[in-house]
């Protein structure tokens, strides 16, 4: 057995003293720089088009971190510091327990992260691929160092999630005890079982000091179905309206909206979501959705929309939300001679993306490896303030998608290729432009294949018809 010294020595390499900080909970803007639809990057909407309204055309305090030079790094933004080693991959419970005896710079008061915390260190310019060469992370990587999973190993490029210090209040994956991650390889927040029935889960850890106050919320109740959060400077709706909408809809209703007096409403960015989260409930274990009873929503089990699209697959066609319900998914535990059925799979307060359109009956069990559960038509709280500001963004082109040889990296290993590594990008340019049903055909080394353009989750694709089409030689 490793002793919590020498993974102390292991973990934390270098320190300096950072600044102090006098704010609360500032959130850092997720760096989103590009406008999309449905589908793909687009140009930016102008007000009143479809799609206006979106992360990118909003911007709040934008990431800044100084590197200190000897493997701490302080965010200028939240006052916090970070210690900037990766480290080693641990239990739960040795990973909380190596702070106590941290001495990074000569600081005795490290800590391991609240899932508040850590999500400040999330960028959405990230987007995992097929092959590590092809990704970028969901973390600045010139400031923090970064490991993919290892595949050699038989990991998934995304087995290389970050603890948190936040117990999910409740349990997942059939009855197992859980703690929220970051993965900062997908951009998701996820619970994860700190143990399994006897085998345990080790992921990385990430040290943190300064700024105690980060993460905790000041809500004031206006008296006008708004609630301010002295903490943050937001102002959101006290209640949603009751209704669910796709992610264009969702975007429209709130640029939209005039309501309390004020008409400079948005969709929340994801970041600007989660921070109203209350990691201290959750259905099981309070009755009541993860979030301040001060608000009300008119469903405990409910999904959120945010204005941020994730990177995930072969084209943005996914927007993230939070679960503030349990964060389903339609799961067999391994080792479980049970079929699957619908379980909380990774906790209410999870983070993770929904397809922006469609329809969600296509998703009979879910998507992904705990088959997570797709509705697209979600709930809406809107919110205004924080220093935010409509701008004009530069709409840098995101990275492309390459895809290749490595498959889905979502998938477990050796269980197959998805769209993303198995069907190329000219079955999805042959659709482009077109609705679900209509005609396509695709260019292959064989010849000229004829199909139909078929609606999936990753998009509109030209699935050639049954038994195979008819085929021209060129």
């Amino acid at each position: 057995m490793i002793r919590i010294g020498v993974l102390s020595a292991l973990l934390c390499l270098f320190a300096l003293n950072g600044p102090a900080f006098g704010g609360s909970y500032p959130i850092v803007d997720t760096g989103q720089n590009g406008c999309f639809d449905n589908q793909s990057q687009a140009k930016c909407p102008q007000q009143g088009d479809s799609f206006n309204g979106q992360d990118s055309q909003y911007k709040g305090n934008v990431a800044r971190y100084r590197d200190n030079g000897d493997g701490t790094v302080s965010d200028l933004v939240t006052g916090l510091m970070w210690v900037k080693a990766r480290g080693y991959k641990l239990s739960w419970r040795t990973a909380v327990n190596g702070a106590q005896v941290c001495r990074v710079g000569g600081h005795d008061d490290w800590r391991a992260p609240t899932i508040k915390e850590l999500y400040s260190l999330m960028d959405f310019n990230g987007w995992v691929q097929g092959k590590t060469q092809d990704s970028v992370a969901f973390i600045d990587t010139r400031y923090f160092d970064f490991s993919w999973g290892n595949t050699r190993a038989g990991a998934r490029i995304i087995d290389c999630q970050d603890w948190s210090a936040t117990l999910y209040k409740g349990t997942t994956m059939g009855g197992s005890r859980t703690a929220f991650g970051v993965n900062f390889a997908d951009g998701r927040i996820k619970g994860y079982p700190t143990m399994d029935r006897g085998t345990r889960h080790d992921k990385y850890i990430r040290y943190v000091r300064g700024n105690s106050d980060y993460g905790r919320n000041d809500f004031v109740d206006n008296g006008n179905e708004t609630i301010s959060d002295k903490a943050t400077g937001l102002v959101w709706q006290k209640i949603d309206d009751g209704k669910t909408r796709n992610w264009e809809q969702a975007l429209s209703y709130c640029e939209d909206l005039t309501f309390a007096g004020r008409n400079d409403w948005r969709l929340p960015n994801i970041k600007e979501l989660q921070s109203i989260v209350d990691y201290s409930r959750s259905p099981t274990a309070t009755g009541s959705a993860a979030i301040d009873p001060i608000f009300g929503v008119t469903e405990v089990e409910s999904y959120f929309w945010s204005s941020t699209t994730h990177l995930d697959g072969p084209k943005p066609s996914h927007a993230a939300y939070v679960a503030f319900g349990r964060a389903m998914g339609y799961f067999a535990p391994p080792r479980s001679s049970a079929t699957k059925e619908l379980m909380d799979v990774h906790g209410a307060g999870a983070q993770r993306s929904d397809p922006k359109a469609g329809d969600p009956s296509r998703y009979s069990q879910g998507h992904g490896p705990q088959g997570d559960d797709i509705r697209i038509n979600n709930y809406v709280l809107c919110v205004s303030g924080g220093d935010v500001e409509y701008y004009e963004p530069s709409n840098d082109r995101i990275p492309e998608w390459k895809g290749g040889a490595g498959g889905d990296p979502n998938q477990p290993k050796g269980k197959g290729q998805s769209r993303r590594g198995g069907v190329p990008q000219e079955a999805f340019d042959a659709c482009n432009s077109k609705s679900s049903g209509s005609r396509c055909s695709v260019q292959t080394p064989r010849g000229t294949v004829s199909g139909i353009c078929v609606d999936t989750d990753e998009g509109i694709v030209c699935v050639p018809r049954k038994g195979g089409g008819r085929r021209s030689r060129q």
